[in-house]
């Protein structure tokens, strides 16, 4: 009895150790890539300090205090207070749950849109993949901050339309990587063997195409994150994204550029976080494509 049990344990121990042995490669490739490590903890720090921001703010975001407007920083406001009396570090520390928001919407809303279109129009090729891919073609002939503009000025003012249209925008790059590793997933040697077999198009579509297509979009969407922030403030700071007194942090840069030659900490603050902040996701997105390229994992 005591047998059958060790040898039980002994076969589970086996069967989870290669994906342990995997999990430890992975963390090893991490550790010796230094930059990434600097991502990670950007970006750990910034999803914190999204969570945390009730506790860590000092003031209210929204509350105006006229008297105490357009203090520079100090002990009290450590990086002062805008034209309405508002503490800038509260603000700032709110604005990362809204950066979070927008960038947890505009990811899975694109990710799923060009991921679907790219499966699809690499998969099954002919008349489709030419009506998917021109219809991409369209959308990637204009810049994309200009098409997420005139798409958010069609859809009217406010953050939910401007995480519309930023995901309109960003599923392209998405479509063109899933239709090229669908392409080539499918003319693999299993993929005709499992259609031998009698698996149908979904089947091979949703469970063998689909998932061997996942890794490059992943880097690749972990690398869109930066750029989403940025076309996100770059909406607020037209008075396209959120609206005041959200503390979008596009949006408190622009509440600054009146005051930046003698109110310079109004803008440079949250500027400096979405510097940063965007910095953190191309070095973790890089990072990311390293760790998953096959020639490291020898």
């Amino acid at each position: 009895m005591i047998y059958l049990t060790d040898l039980k344990t002994e076969t589970a121990v086996s069967k989870w150790r290669p994906i342990i042995e995997d999990w430890k490669h992975t963390f090893y490739l991490w550790r010796r890539a230094k930059l990434a490590m600097i991502g990670t903890f950007i970006v750990i720090g910034f999803i914190l300090m999204a969570i945390f921001a009730p506790l860590i703010a000092p003031y209210d975001p929204v509350k105006t205090d006229l008297p105490s407007r357009l203090q520079p920083p100090s002990a009290q406001h450590i990086f002062g207070t805008d034209q309405f009396g508002r503490d800038i570090f509260s603000r700032v520390m709110y604005g990362a749950r809204i950066e979070v928001w927008i960038i947890f919407l505009v990811t899975v809303i694109s990710g799923a849109i060009g991921i679907g279109v790219g499966v699809t129009a690499g998969y099954f090729g002919g008349a489709i993949d030419e009506i998917l891919m021109r219809i991409t073609d369209i959308f990637l002939a204009f810049p994309r901050l200009i098409l997420a503009m005139a798409l958010s000025a069609m859809l009217g003012r406010g953050l939910t339309n401007a995480i519309i249209a930023i995901s309109l925008v960003e599923w392209t790059v998405i479509a063109r990587l899933a239709r090229a590793e669908a392409m080539r997933v499918k003319s693999q040697p299993y993929i005709e063997a499992i259609r031998a077999v009698g698996a149908g198009n979904f089947r091979i579509l949703f469970f063998h195409v689909l998932p061997m297509c996942l890794s490059p979009v992943l880097v690749q969407l972990t690398l869109r994150m930066g750029t989403i922030i940025l076309t996100a403030a770059g909406l607020g700071f037209l008075g396209l994204g959120a609206q005041p007194p959200t503390p979008e942090w596009g949006a408190i840069v622009s509440d600054g550029r009146s005051y930046l030659v003698q109110q310079w900490w109004i803008s440079t603050f949250p500027g400096l976080f979405i510097a940063i902040v965007v910095l953190g996701f191309n070095l973790l997105g890089d990072g990311i494509r390293d760790i998953l390229d096959p020639r490291l994992r020898r």
